[in-house]
Protein backbone atom coordinates (compact mmCIF):
# COMPACT_ATOMS: atom_id res chain seq x y z
CA UNK A 1 0.00 0.00 0.00
CA UNK A 2 1.33 3.44 -1.00
CA UNK A 3 2.04 5.68 1.99
CA UNK A 4 1.90 9.36 1.00
CA UNK A 5 3.22 10.58 4.35
CA UNK A 6 6.25 8.30 4.16
CA UNK A 7 7.01 9.37 0.59
CA UNK A 8 6.82 13.04 1.53
CA UNK A 9 9.07 12.42 4.54
CA UNK A 10 11.69 10.82 2.30
CA UNK A 11 12.01 14.15 0.52
CA UNK A 12 11.34 16.56 3.38
CA UNK A 13 13.82 15.33 5.97
CA UNK A 14 16.90 15.10 3.69
CA UNK A 15 16.17 18.57 2.29
CA UNK A 16 15.86 20.05 5.78
CA UNK A 17 19.12 18.36 6.81
CA UNK A 18 20.92 19.79 3.77
CA UNK A 19 19.51 23.24 4.55
CA UNK A 20 20.62 23.03 8.19
CA UNK A 21 24.12 21.99 7.13
CA UNK A 22 24.31 25.01 4.82
CA UNK A 23 23.20 27.28 7.69
CA UNK A 24 25.86 25.74 9.92
CA UNK A 25 28.56 26.34 7.30
CA UNK A 26 27.45 29.96 6.87
CA UNK A 27 27.56 30.41 10.63
CA UNK A 28 31.01 28.87 10.91
CA UNK A 29 32.27 30.80 7.86
CA UNK A 30 35.07 28.40 6.90
CA UNK A 31 37.37 28.68 3.90
CA UNK A 32 36.96 32.44 3.76
CA UNK A 33 33.28 32.27 2.86
CA UNK A 34 31.71 35.56 3.88
CA UNK A 35 28.07 35.74 4.91
CA UNK A 36 27.94 38.98 2.99
CA UNK A 37 28.66 36.73 0.08
CA UNK A 38 29.01 39.18 -2.81
CA UNK A 39 31.40 41.72 -1.30
CA UNK A 40 33.73 43.41 -3.76
CA UNK A 41 36.82 42.32 -1.86
CA UNK A 42 35.91 38.61 -2.01
CA UNK A 43 37.50 36.28 -4.52
CA UNK A 44 35.28 34.81 -7.28
CA UNK A 45 35.44 31.42 -5.55
CA UNK A 46 34.28 32.90 -2.23
CA UNK A 47 31.53 34.82 -4.02
CA UNK A 48 30.23 31.67 -5.74
CA UNK A 49 30.54 29.58 -2.59
CA UNK A 50 28.74 32.16 -0.48
CA UNK A 51 25.90 32.53 -2.98
CA UNK A 52 25.45 28.75 -3.31
CA UNK A 53 25.40 28.32 0.46
CA UNK A 54 22.91 31.15 0.78
CA UNK A 55 20.65 29.53 -1.83
CA UNK A 56 20.84 26.05 -0.31
CA UNK A 57 20.17 27.36 3.19
CA UNK A 58 17.25 29.61 2.29
CA UNK A 59 15.70 28.09 -0.84
CA UNK A 60 16.08 24.32 -0.40
CA UNK A 61 13.03 23.94 1.89
CA UNK A 62 10.90 25.78 -0.68
CA UNK A 63 11.55 23.06 -3.26
CA UNK A 64 10.11 20.20 -1.18
CA UNK A 65 6.68 20.04 -2.92
CA UNK A 66 8.31 20.23 -6.36
CA UNK A 67 10.90 17.59 -5.46
CA UNK A 68 8.15 15.33 -4.20
CA UNK A 69 6.33 15.76 -7.54
CA UNK A 70 9.53 14.88 -9.42
CA UNK A 71 10.16 11.83 -7.25
CA UNK A 72 6.55 10.64 -7.38
CA UNK A 73 6.26 10.94 -11.19
CA UNK A 74 9.66 9.36 -11.99
CA UNK A 75 10.53 5.69 -12.23
CA UNK A 76 12.35 4.36 -9.17
CA UNK A 77 15.59 3.83 -11.11
CA UNK A 78 15.49 7.41 -12.44
CA UNK A 79 14.54 9.29 -9.27
CA UNK A 80 18.04 10.37 -8.28
CA UNK A 81 18.79 11.51 -11.82
CA UNK A 82 15.48 13.35 -12.08
CA UNK A 83 16.03 15.21 -8.82
CA UNK A 84 19.54 16.17 -9.95
CA UNK A 85 18.18 17.53 -13.25
CA UNK A 86 15.51 19.54 -11.44
CA UNK A 87 18.13 20.95 -9.05
CA UNK A 88 20.34 21.86 -12.01
CA UNK A 89 17.55 23.82 -13.68
CA UNK A 90 16.43 25.48 -10.46
CA UNK A 91 19.99 26.35 -9.46
CA UNK A 92 20.83 27.71 -12.92
CA UNK A 93 18.09 30.33 -12.63
CA UNK A 94 19.19 31.43 -9.16
CA UNK A 95 22.88 31.50 -10.13
CA UNK A 96 22.05 33.77 -13.07
CA UNK A 97 20.02 35.91 -10.69
CA UNK A 98 23.02 36.02 -8.37
CA UNK A 99 25.04 37.78 -11.06
CA UNK A 100 22.41 40.52 -11.26
CA UNK A 101 22.17 40.77 -7.49
CA UNK A 102 25.96 41.00 -7.31
CA UNK A 103 25.94 43.91 -9.74
CA UNK A 104 23.29 45.70 -7.67
CA UNK A 105 25.28 45.12 -4.49
CA UNK A 106 28.50 46.39 -6.04
CA UNK A 107 26.79 49.58 -7.17
CA UNK A 108 25.21 50.06 -3.73
CA UNK A 109 28.54 49.52 -1.96
CA UNK A 110 30.33 51.95 -4.25
CA UNK A 111 27.67 54.67 -3.94
CA UNK A 112 26.89 54.28 -0.22
CA UNK A 113 29.52 52.17 1.56
CA UNK A 114 28.69 51.06 5.12
CA UNK A 115 25.27 52.71 4.84
CA UNK A 116 21.79 51.43 5.61
CA UNK A 117 20.26 53.53 2.83
CA UNK A 118 20.43 50.80 0.11
CA UNK A 119 18.93 48.26 2.52
CA UNK A 120 16.13 50.70 3.39
CA UNK A 121 15.29 51.13 -0.29
CA UNK A 122 15.38 47.35 -0.72
CA UNK A 123 13.08 46.89 2.29
CA UNK A 124 10.65 49.45 0.88
CA UNK A 125 10.66 47.68 -2.51
CA UNK A 126 10.15 44.34 -0.78
CA UNK A 127 7.20 45.71 1.20
CA UNK A 128 5.49 46.98 -1.95
CA UNK A 129 6.21 43.75 -3.82
CA UNK A 130 4.94 41.66 -0.89
CA UNK A 131 1.54 43.33 -1.12
CA UNK A 132 1.27 43.39 -4.92
CA UNK A 133 -0.93 41.15 -7.10
CA UNK A 134 2.18 40.19 -9.09
CA UNK A 135 3.67 38.62 -5.99
CA UNK A 136 0.55 36.45 -5.59
CA UNK A 137 0.78 35.40 -9.24
CA UNK A 138 4.34 34.21 -8.65
CA UNK A 139 3.30 32.36 -5.48
CA UNK A 140 0.42 30.70 -7.33
CA UNK A 141 2.75 29.56 -10.09
CA UNK A 142 5.13 28.10 -7.52
CA UNK A 143 2.35 25.68 -6.56
CA UNK A 144 1.94 24.41 -10.11
CA UNK A 145 3.42 21.11 -11.30
CA UNK A 146 3.97 20.13 -14.90
CA UNK A 147 3.67 16.69 -16.54
CA UNK A 148 6.95 14.81 -16.74
CA UNK A 149 7.75 12.14 -19.31
CA UNK A 150 8.70 8.72 -18.03
CA UNK A 151 11.49 7.57 -20.34
CA UNK A 152 14.60 8.77 -22.09
CA UNK A 153 15.91 12.21 -22.94
CA UNK A 154 12.41 13.67 -22.95
CA UNK A 155 12.05 12.84 -19.25
CA UNK A 156 15.38 14.53 -18.44
CA UNK A 157 14.43 17.63 -20.42
CA UNK A 158 11.00 17.80 -18.81
CA UNK A 159 12.49 17.73 -15.32
CA UNK A 160 15.16 20.28 -16.25
CA UNK A 161 12.53 22.61 -17.75
CA UNK A 162 10.41 22.15 -14.64
CA UNK A 163 13.40 23.23 -12.55
CA UNK A 164 13.91 26.29 -14.77
CA UNK A 165 10.27 27.42 -14.64
CA UNK A 166 9.93 26.70 -10.93
CA UNK A 167 13.14 28.62 -10.25
CA UNK A 168 11.97 31.55 -12.38
CA UNK A 169 8.68 31.87 -10.49
CA UNK A 170 10.54 31.45 -7.21
CA UNK A 171 12.86 34.31 -8.15
CA UNK A 172 9.81 36.37 -9.07
CA UNK A 173 8.35 35.80 -5.65
CA UNK A 174 11.51 36.21 -3.57
CA UNK A 175 13.80 38.63 -5.39
CA UNK A 176 13.09 41.70 -3.24
CA UNK A 177 13.33 39.81 0.04
CA UNK A 178 16.57 38.11 -1.04
CA UNK A 179 18.16 41.42 -1.97
CA UNK A 180 17.53 43.02 1.42
CA UNK A 181 20.07 40.98 3.51
CA UNK A 182 22.76 41.49 0.89
CA UNK A 183 22.57 45.28 1.17
CA UNK A 184 22.79 45.45 4.94
CA UNK A 185 26.17 46.67 6.25
CA UNK A 186 25.81 44.36 9.30
CA UNK A 187 23.41 41.68 10.51
CA UNK A 188 23.32 39.69 7.29
CA UNK A 189 22.80 36.26 8.86
CA UNK A 190 19.96 37.41 11.13
CA UNK A 191 18.22 39.05 8.17
CA UNK A 192 18.70 35.89 6.08
CA UNK A 193 17.07 33.78 8.79
CA UNK A 194 14.10 36.15 9.01
CA UNK A 195 13.67 36.17 5.23
CA UNK A 196 13.98 32.38 5.03
CA UNK A 197 11.24 31.94 7.65
CA UNK A 198 8.99 34.42 5.86
CA UNK A 199 9.32 32.89 2.38
CA UNK A 200 8.84 29.38 3.78
CA UNK A 201 5.66 30.45 5.58
CA UNK A 202 4.38 32.06 2.38
CA UNK A 203 4.59 28.73 0.58
CA UNK A 204 2.32 27.12 3.16
CA UNK A 205 -0.53 29.30 1.92
CA UNK A 206 -2.90 28.01 -0.76
CA UNK A 207 -3.06 29.76 -4.16
CA UNK A 208 -5.27 32.84 -3.96
CA UNK A 209 -6.79 35.52 -6.15
CA UNK A 210 -4.13 38.12 -7.07
CA UNK A 211 -4.90 41.39 -5.30
CA UNK A 212 -3.25 43.99 -3.13
CA UNK A 213 -2.86 42.61 0.37
CA UNK A 214 -0.19 42.11 3.01
CA UNK A 215 1.35 38.65 2.96
CA UNK A 216 3.35 37.11 5.73
CA UNK A 217 3.18 34.38 8.32
CA UNK A 218 -0.53 33.65 7.71
CA UNK A 219 -1.19 29.94 7.97
CA UNK A 220 2.06 29.29 9.82
CA UNK A 221 1.02 31.58 12.67
CA UNK A 222 -2.41 29.93 12.79
CA UNK A 223 -0.80 26.49 12.96
CA UNK A 224 1.51 27.57 15.78
CA UNK A 225 -1.37 29.13 17.71
CA UNK A 226 -3.59 26.05 17.24
CA UNK A 227 -0.86 23.67 18.35
CA UNK A 228 0.00 25.87 21.32
CA UNK A 229 -3.65 25.83 22.41
CA UNK A 230 -3.81 22.06 22.01
CA UNK A 231 -0.62 21.65 24.01
CA UNK A 232 -1.92 23.95 26.73
CA UNK A 233 -5.19 22.02 26.96
CA UNK A 234 -3.29 18.75 27.22
CA UNK A 235 -1.09 20.13 29.99
CA UNK A 236 -4.14 21.44 31.87
CA UNK A 237 -5.86 18.06 31.60
CA UNK A 238 -2.76 16.23 32.83
CA UNK A 239 -2.34 18.73 35.66
CA UNK A 240 -6.01 18.37 36.63
CA UNK A 241 -5.82 14.58 36.59
CA UNK A 242 -2.73 14.64 38.80
CA UNK A 243 -4.31 17.04 41.26
CA UNK A 244 -7.38 14.82 41.51
CA UNK A 245 -5.25 11.77 42.23
CA UNK A 246 -3.18 13.60 44.84
CA UNK A 247 -6.17 15.09 46.71
CA UNK A 248 -7.15 13.15 49.87
CA UNK A 249 -10.38 11.16 49.87
CA UNK A 250 -12.65 10.94 52.93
Amino acid sequence: MFDIAREVARVRYPVFVISMVAWAVLLARPFGVNIHCLCMEDSPRAIAAGWVLMLVAMMAPLTIPALHHVRFTSLARRRGRAIAMFAAGYGAVWMACGILFGAVERVALSVAPDSYVPAIFAAFAALIWQASPSKQICLNRCHENRPIAVFGLEADLDVFRFGLTHGAWCVGGCWALMLFPMLLPVGHLAAMVAVAVLVFCERLEDPALPRWQLRGLGRASRIVIARSRLRLRTLLKVSGARSCKSSPSY
